[in-house]
């Protein structure tokens, strides 16, 4: 269904999919220069809620906002207020949340559950920029997946440093084959095969995280 997310102040349009059985939802953080109509994350998108679990596709920003499309603390704001948004809905209230972002999308993604805390159970990002987060990603809590193409040596580089600096429970995977849009053939279902196995370890199966302190690493 087509909604309409009130920011206060802005009105940011969605596509907002519930599965008669979802227990869960999974927010689309989409990178610079894209849209809630994005191909590939429509692809992941409905390969999340073929597993049951809701999805919302939204416009992180209003078309006259577009200068700010790198603006990572404005885009994680949006995904925060949308979040909050849901909890208000009598029909998504009650869904464990997920978020799944691309590109400059993934770093919104990651600020947003660091500063949300609990209630974001899990992230996934594909070919994302998570180093972007910067310093807020020792503070994510919710288990995040990193998913790079294996052509795609600078976005690889970044995404072991954040990797690096991340304390939850975490993996990282690299898809065989695929550049930075997983444009190559069977890459991006890969990529939606490896989301949906982690959103149904962490929000479906398992929402309770095993967190991961420098402690217990040494």
């Amino acid at each position: 269904m087509e909604v309409r997310i009130d920011t206060g102040g802005k009105v940011l349009e969605g596509t907002l999919t519930l599965p008669e059985s979802a227990s869960s939802i999974v927010l689309f953080a989409h990178g610079s220069g894209s849209s809630r109509h994005s191909p590939r994350n429509r692809l992941v998108a409905k390969a999340i809620s073929d597993a049951s679990i809701a999805t919302l596709l939204f416009d992180l920003l209003t078309p006259e906002e577009d200068h700010a499309r790198f603006d990572i603390d404005l885009l994680a704001v949006r995904l925060e207020q949308a979040t909050v948004w849901l909890k208000r809905r009598p029909e998504t209230r009650a869904l464990r949340t997920g978020y799944f972002g691309a590109s400059t999308g993934a770093a919104a993604a990651l600020v947003a559950a660091a500063k949300l805390g609990e209630p974001v159970d899990a992230v996934v990002s594909r070919g994302g920029r998570p180093d972007l987060a910067g310093e807020y990603l020792p503070k994510v809590m919710a288990a995040t997946l990193l998913i790079v193409g294996s052509l795609d040596p600078q976005v690889i580089a970044l995404n072991e440093h954040a990797y690096a600096e991340l304390r939850c429970t975490k993996a990282f995977q690299i898809v065989p084959g695929a550049t930075h849009l997983f444009e190559e053939s069977g890459t991006l279902e890969r990529v939606s095969e490896l989301a949906v196995e982690w959103f149904r370890q962490f929000l479906v199966e398992d929402p309770e995280r095993a967190l991961r302190s420098d402690e217990d690493e040494t």
